[in-house]
C-alpha cells in the first residue's frame, strides 16, 4: 500500500474517532427517524444534525441553542444546493458518482477502523514495553559528528591522509557527495547512534572527541570518513509524558497491520 493511501486511511480513522463519540451511536436510530428541518418539502433527518453537533462537541464546543441554529442553517444551505444539483442532473455524471462513492467508502472505512480500535485496545503493558525498547535503542548518549562521503575507498583513504597532515575536515568535506552536510563542513548535528546505519554508528561510538576514523567506513551509501566533535547525555522524556504519543503510535501500527493483513487475503484479479 502506498504512503498516500495509507495516510488517507489513517486520516479517515482519526476523523471518525474524533467526531463520532459513543453517545452518537446510541442516538442514531432515533435521530434517523425524526425530522430536523424541512426544505422545499424535503425532510432533513435529525441524524444529520446530530452528526454535525457531535463533530463540534469533539472540538470542545458545547451543545446550545446557538449551535443548533447554526447547524440548522448549514443543513438548509446543504439541502438547497443538493436539490439544485439534482435538478441539473449532477448525480448522473460519472465523475460525480465516483466521488460520491469514494466519500461513502471513506465514511464506512472510518466507522470500521474506529470500531476496530475500540475492540482491540492497546494496553499499558504494551506501551511500557515499547517505551523500554525505544529507550534501549536510543541509549543514553547523543553524538555530534561530521562525515565525508565518497564513492571509492581510495578517495576516502586520500582524505584521511590529508587530515593526518593537518588539513581541516570542514574544507575537505566540500568533496563529499552528501548534499545535506557538505556545505556545513560535513556536520550531522546532534543525533543518537540509532539514527545512522550500523557500520557508521559502530565506528562513530568508538571515536574519542576530536578524533577521526583512520580507516574508511563502508556503508550502502559509499565510503565514509567520520569525525566526532562532541558527546552529551541524552535526556529522554519520562514514561508518563511519552505514554500518550507512544500509545497513539501503537494504535496506528495495529491499524496498519490489520489493513495489510486484509489486503494480503484479498483476491485481486
Amino acid at each position: 500500500m502506498n504512503r498516500t493511501l495509507r495516510h488517507a486511511l489513517l486520516l479517515a480513522f482519526a476523523v471518525s474517532a474524533s467526531s463520532a463519540p459513543a453517545f452518537a451511536q446510541k442516538m442514531a436510530d432515533k435521530a434517523a427517524s425524526t425530522t430536523f428541518v424541512t426544505v422545499n418539502g424535503k425532510a432533513v433527518p435529525n441524524s444529520h444534525a446530530e452528526a454535525l453537533i457531535a463533530g463540534q462537541a469533539a472540538k470542545g464546543q458545547p451543545d446550545s441553542p446557538e449551535l443548533r441554529q447554526s447547524v440548522k442553517e448549514e443543513l438548509v444551505r446543504r439541502e438547497v444546493l443538493t436539490q439544485e444539483a439534482l435538478k441539473k442532473g449532477f448525480d448522473k455524471k460519472s465523475e460525480v458518482r465516483g466521488q460520491v462513492e469514494l466519500a461513502r467508502q471513506g465514511v464506512l472505512i472510518g466507522a470500521y477502523l474506529n470500531e476496530y480500535v475500540r475492540t482491540h485496545p492497546v494496553t499499558d503493558e504494551q506501551v511500557k514495553q515499547e517505551y523500554d525498547q525505544i529507550t534501549a535503542k536510543l541509549g543514553n548518549k547523543e553524538y555530534k559528528a561530521r562525515h565525508i562521503l565518497v564513492e571509492k575507498e581510495d578517495e576516502a583513504k586520500a582524505i584521511i591522509e590529508k587530515l593526518k597532515k593537518g588539513e581541516k575536515f570542514a574544507d575537505l568535506a566540500k568533496a563529499s557527495k552528501d548534499p545535506g552536510s557538505k556545505e556545513r563542513g560535513g556536520d550531522l548535528d546532534w543525533a543518537n547512534p540509532g539514527s545512522f546505519v550500523p557500520p557508521f554508528s559502530a565506528a562513530m561510538i568508538k571515536l574519542e572527541k576530536g578524533k577521526f576514523t583512520e580507516a574508511p567506513v563502508k556503508s550502502d551509501f559509499g565510503w565514509h570518513v567520520i569525525q566526532l566533535d562532541d558527546t552529551r547525555e541524552l535526556k529522554l522524556p519520562p514514561f508518563e509524558e511519552a505514554k500518550p504519543q507512544i500509545g497513539q503510535q501503537l494504535i496506528q501500527r495495529n491499524v496498519q497491520k490489520h489493513i495489510d493483513d486484509l489486503r494480503a487475503k484479498a483476491k485481486v484479479e
